[in-house]
C-alpha cells in the first residue's frame, strides 16, 4: 500500500532532494503518495482533497520513480527499526 505525507515542508524536501519538477504552487494541499520499491521510490502528487475523496488504498500507480539513495532520510526509515531499539539498555550510558 502506498504511504501518503502531507507536510509540505518534507515534500519540499524531497523535491529538492530528488531535483523533480513537480509545482506545488498549483496545489492547494498537496500530499505525496509515495511507496518503497527495492532501491526505488514510486510516487506521485495528489490533492488531499481528491485523495481523502476516493482513499489512498484505491491508489495503485504512480507518475514517477526515484533512486532511493537521492531521497530524505525520513523516506527511508522502517518503523520495524525503531521497535527493536532497547531503550533500557546499559551501552546507551
Amino acid at each position: 500500500m502506498m504511504i501518503a505525507e502531507e507536510d509540505k515542508t518534507r515534500i519540499k524536501e524531497f523535491f529538492e532532494l530528488s531535483e523533480t519538477d513537480f509545482d506545488l504552487r498549483k496545489y492547494h494541499k498537496p500530499v505525496l503518495v509515495y511507496k518503497l520499491d527495492g532501491d526505488k521510490v514510486r510516487y506521485s502528487l495528489w490533492e488531499k482533497e481528491m485523495l481523502d475523496r476516493y482513499g489512498l488504498k484505491n491508489v495503485d500507480g504512480w507518475d514517477k520513480t526515484e533512486e532511493l539513495i537521492f531521497c530524505p532520510d525520513w523516506m527511508q526509515e522502517d518503523e520495524d527499526d525503531l521497535d527493536d531499539i532497547d531503550i533500557d539498555d546499559d551501552d546507551l550510558i
